[in-house]
């Protein structure tokens, strides 16, 4: 018999009998031990199930097992379902392989309909204890306040402008303070809301110009509507980028410093976020979709990377967007990339796109309409460099279905970047290529035709030079592309330029022809293309260089008379005017495309900070000068609500409209003339007023002394017989003078 506690001798336990190291106690510490570092961090509860007997639970479970195995692994045995009275209680409990997956349970899961009756709601195990704790429920029942309904203000009051002229808004921040205003052309412009310290680092307009976004220590937030109130706040600490979905549904931010969570729990943030860098928000409800952290770039010696220059640390945007605001993707260069179903934020059919090499996509900005498909798919384009013997590849991939819809094969290639048109109807591949000694570099354009049937590729093979910029025309079909034969780099003096235009051929019917060069215009110092968003005008400038500023008003639709070698062409090109801007540092054109503003930032240069409003044809409106300017930005607009018939008809009508126009434009000049003759003969009116009184002044003291009223009083009363006195005065006044030595 084993003796008890009580009973054992020192002998028995003698510390110099035995060493504990050599005894091996590892399979029962595997067997017993407890992993107080798992918890219930692992587990779900389900709420919202039917209610079912002892007999229909096991099918219940496995119809469950179907849902719950879409975002983890999971068994029949760890789903906890209880039961009473042979009935269960319409929850259940639900252990997952590992917290992460728990917690995307909680992400993708909840809200989810499970039948046409049923809807899911799954919460954290551990939210029990967050919420439910000691004194954080009251026992009694109390019945929620119901607030009295307050009607909010029209965030797209914007568009009503009060003085009935379509005028567009604009943002400006300058030293501490950000203003919104009416742009009023040559005149002032109308302020609308001005605020100090507004923002601690820049301003931004949301896509479809709803909201103002301020950048703070603390996070993001949405200003709109006619007081200018706060709409949504998304508290990301430290933010230092941010970037709306196309339609204004959700938002991404990205802070270089990952999220710390702090012990006493985050307003907004859980401990999903700790550590990562990028949250994604649903605009709507101000709440984190997902998050995800910072991924290493793969350095220049990788075995993918082409010859082409460094990539940047946190390339930007690291989350790109569909068109219809579905779909979001992220890519891992070099292997992969993993397009998001939003919002439940799950990857597309659990699996990510295996690229191998991949270097750059892009997402089609609107919905293609292709020829010979019935149901439209979303679209994005990417690249491969040559890996070993293979070709570098530009490949056109439709989602959901994963399917490839035209790939292209490359040769040479040293760098490529992709251009979409806004339409989605055309995409070009510039691809640098170098030749076989690789010691010369020149580019051409394979140009996607994506609406036509099998997406032909069209070859610009006549640049002979590097494109250092290139520009598709908004809504339409010609581009602007800026080229240099020397290599681009940080140089003491920027190399000359060129500015080749291009357009296609007349074609019969709705065709489109191949592309031609329109026009080439050399020893330039251009290096940025701005075209109008209405299509038709483009600025071609010189930004952020320090030798020259040079702006060029161009017209690609010149109503002139045509050369003889552009008439097969679908342009006529004409320079309507030239301005220079001292130190400018970046253009925007308005929404409208009637204006446009050009600004030096003190961000970049401390040198004449301001800006300048010019109208489409380049006459120069209005300048200002402004310490510390910082930001101008146009205020978007939403597309309008009219259908293309309609559009079609107010421009078969222009005519009529205009004269409504000129005559409002006329009245308003002839009022503002009115104004200018009634200040001036306020101010003659103030003088006359004051010449009186001083003459009033001036009689009373003159009265004060006995003199008369009036000087020529005076010499009137002088006597008929007064004696003249003359009084001559002698001035002689030397007309010469000369000086001779007499010896």
């Amino acid at each position: 018999m084993a003796p008890s506690f009580d009973h054992l001798r020192d002998a028995d336990v003698d510390e110099d009998d035995y060493d504990e190291d050599e005894i091996d106690i590892s399979d029962l510490r595997e067997k017993y031990e407890v992993q107080l570092e798992q918890g219930y961090d692992t587990f779900v509860v389900i709420d919202g199930l039917p209610e079912v007997t002892e007999e229909q639970k096991p099918k219940l479970v496995k119809f469950l097992l179907k849902k719950l195995n879409q975002v983890g692994k999971t068994k029949e045995d760890q789903v906890y379902m209880p039961m009473e009275n042979g009935k269960s209680l319409r929850f259940a409990f639900v252990e997952y392989a590992s917290p992460a997956e728990a917690a995307a349970a909680v992400r993708q899961l909840d809200m989810v309909p499970l039948d046409k009756k049923h809807t899911l709601r799954v919460n954290k195990m551990t939210d029990i204890d967050r919420y439910g704790r000691e004194g954080r429920v009251d026992e009694n029942y109390v019945p929620p306040k119901i607030e009295e309904f307050t009607e909010k203000e029209h965030l797209r009051s914007f568009l009503a402008d009060p003085s009935g002229r379509g005028r567009d808004q604009f943002a400006m921040y300058r030293g501490d303070v950000v203003g919104v205003f009416w742009n009023n052309e040559r005149d002032p412009p109308e302020n609308i809301v001005d605020r100090q310290h507004w923002t601690e680092s820049f301003v931004q307009w949301s896509p479809l110009g709803t909201y103002l976004v301020s950048v703070h220590q603390q996070g993001v937030q949405l200003w709109g509507g006619s007081s200018w109130s706060r709409q949504k706040r998304f508290a990301h600490p430290f933010v230092n980028m941010l970037d709306f979905s196309p339609n204004e549904k959700y938002i991404v931010t990205w802070s270089n410093r990952p999220i710390s969570i702090p012990d006493e729990g985050h307003p907004q943030l859980s401990l999903d976020e700790d550590g990562k860098n990028y949250v994604i928000w649903d605009v709507e409800t101000a709440k984190p979709l997902r998050s995800f952290a910072n991924l290493d770039i793969p350095s220049s010696n990788d075995a993918h990377a082409p010859p082409a220059k460094q990539q940047p640390k946190f390339p930007w945007p690291a989350f790109k967007w569909s068109s219809d605001d579905k779909y979001v993707a992220r890519m891992t260069q070099g292997s992969s990339i993993s397009v998001y179903e939003l919002p439940r934020m799950n990857l597309l059919d659990k699996t990510t796109i295996k690229i191998e090499g991949v270097m750059d996509f892009e997402w089609a900005p609107s919905t293609p309409q292709r020829e010979g498909v019935r149901q439209y798919e979303q679209l994005f384009c990417f690249w491969t460099p040559e890996i070993g013997s293979n070709p570098a590849k530009v490949g056109l991939m439709s989602i959901p279905s994963k399917q490839i819809v035209r790939s292209l094969n490359l040769f040479s290639v040293t760098d490529a970047k992709l251009h979409w048109q806004s339409d989605a109807t055309y995409l070009s591949v510039k691809v640098d290529r170098h030749s076989k000694s690789k010691k010369s570099q020149a580019t051409t354009l394979e140009i996607f035709r994506i609406k036509e049937k099998g997406v032909p590729v069209e070859v610009v093979d006549t640049i002979k030079d590097t494109v250092i910029n290139f520009a598709w025309e908004p809504k339409g079909d010609r581009f602007v592309i800026i080229t240099t034969p020397e290599p681009t780099g940080p140089t003491a003096v920027a190399p000359k330029t060129s500015v080749s235009f291009f357009c296609p051929e007349k074609a019969k019917g709705s065709a489109v022809g191949n592309f031609k060069h329109l026009r080439t215009l050399e020893k330039k110092n251009s290096n940025a293309i701005y075209w109008s968003p209405r299509g038709r005008f483009v600025v071609i400038a010189t930004v952020a260089n320090q030798q020259s500023s040079d702006l060029e008003f161009y017209d690609l639709d010149f109503e002139g008379e045509k050369p003889e070698s552009d008439k097969d062409l679908t342009a006529n090109l004409q320079l309507m005017n030239t301005a220079d801007h001292y130190g400018v540092t970046d253009i925007q054109w308005d929404p409208s495309g009637r204006f446009a503003a050009s600004w030096a930032s003190v961000w970049k240069h401390t040198m004449e900070n301001g800006y300048h409003v010019y109208d489409f044809k380049g006459e120069l409106l209005r300048e200002e000068h402004i310490d510390k300017f910082r930001q101008w930005l146009w205020r978007p607009r939403p597309p309008t609500l009219l259908t293309k018939d309609e559009q079609k008809q107010i421009r078969k009508n222009l005519r009529e409209y205009s004269k409504i126009f000129e005559q409002e434009d006329a009245e308003r000049g002839a009022s503002a003339d009115l104004a200018v003759v009634e200040a001036r003969r306020r101010l003659l009116d103030e003088w006359l007023a004051w010449r009186a009184s001083v003459e009033a002044e001036l009689e009373e003291e003159r009265l004060a002394r006995g003199l008369p009223k009036h000087p020529a009083e005076a010499d009137a009363k002088l006597p008929e017989n007064g004696e003249e006195q003359v009084i001559e005065e002698i001035v002689e006044e030397v007309l010469e003078e000369s000086e001779e030595i007499v010896p």
